[in-house]
């Protein structure tokens, strides 16, 4: 069974940083792809980065070159750094993993992946 735990949401002010971490277990032995969706009221939650079963990464173009996923080698821990945050990054942002959606879990619909987490807010002031 996956569970997924994140923590290390807060509020910060434009420009600033934010180092988010997902606990992940039942993920290392069957090849998961995982990742981050952020969400805000009233909007679809869309995929902001993931790593697939080879290890590939991608992101959406909102952040690309200012965030960057990384995954521990044990697979236990999923971790996303955010640089240059804007306040248009405000949203709750969760951790979610998916057996079936190797390199195209950012575009996979977010209603058929296998496992999401509570998720955390981010709030980026101006």
């Amino acid at each position: 069974q996956v569970e997924l735990v994140e923590s290390g949401g807060g509020s910060v002010q434009s420009g600033g940083s934010l180092r988010l971490s997902c606990a992940t277990s039942g993920v290392a032995d069957d090849r998961y792809a995982v990742g981050w969706f952020r969400q805000v009221p009233g909007k679809e939650r869309e995929g902001v980065a993931a790593i697939d079963p080879d290890g590939g990464t991608s992101y959406a173009e909102s952040v690309k070159g200012r965030f960057s996923i990384s995954q521990d080698n044990a697979k236990t821990t999923l971790d996303l750094q955010m640089n240059a945050l804007k306040p248009e990054d405000t949203a709750t942002y969760y951790c979610a993993a998916d057996k079936s959606a190797g390199r195209y879990l950012l575009i996979s619909p977010p209603d058929t992946l296998d496992a999401w987490g509570q998720g955390t807010l981010v709030t980026v002031s101006s």
